[in-house]
């Protein structure tokens, strides 16, 4: 879960020094693959299709629970790649409240990062839906019906 006591662009501020630090396409995208080797194995009563991500290209499972008015998501994958995808997300969204979750641009976070340039369309397409499964988290939680 993410640092309560930080805001989500300074979560996002220490992704994209720690991605500049990287240099390389090949060194970010094995730091990607390095923060999902830290997720929580995810229990197989949460592999479920209620939880599977659709569009991606490896099978993904998130999920969520509601904890003192913040969001705070699990998931998985059968990817190592697409497990570190969704790694990155939850550091930047788990712990959140739905409306920060809303009020985050993730598009322009990830061109920032410039993650959807390194991956193959596919892959792009399956981040986009992994941040379209927790912003609609997000409305679920506030009644709202846009995503």
């Amino acid at each position: 879960m993410t640092d309560p006591r930080s805001t989500i662009d300074e979560t996002l501020a220490e992704l994209v020094e720690e991605f500049d630090l990287l240099g390389d396409w090949e060194g970010r995208i094995g730091y990607v693959i390095d923060l999902g080797k830290d997720l929580q194995p995810l229990p197989e009563a949460d592999r479920i299709e209620a939880n599977k991500v659709p569009g991606c290209a490896a099978q993904v499972w998130l999920g969520q629970r509601r904890e003192t008015g913040r969001l705070v998501f699990f998931a998985d994958s059968d990817s190592a790649l697409s497990k570190g995808n969704i790694a990155l997300l939850l550091r930047l969204y788990s712990g959140r409240t739905p409306e920060e979750i809303l009020g985050f641009d993730a598009r322009a976070a990830l061109d920032r990062l410039g993650l959807p340039q390194a991956l193959t369309r596919q892959r792009a397409n399956g981040l986009n839906n992994m941040v379209g499964r927790i912003r609609d988290a997000a409305l679920a939680e506030t009644g709202s019906a846009t995503r």
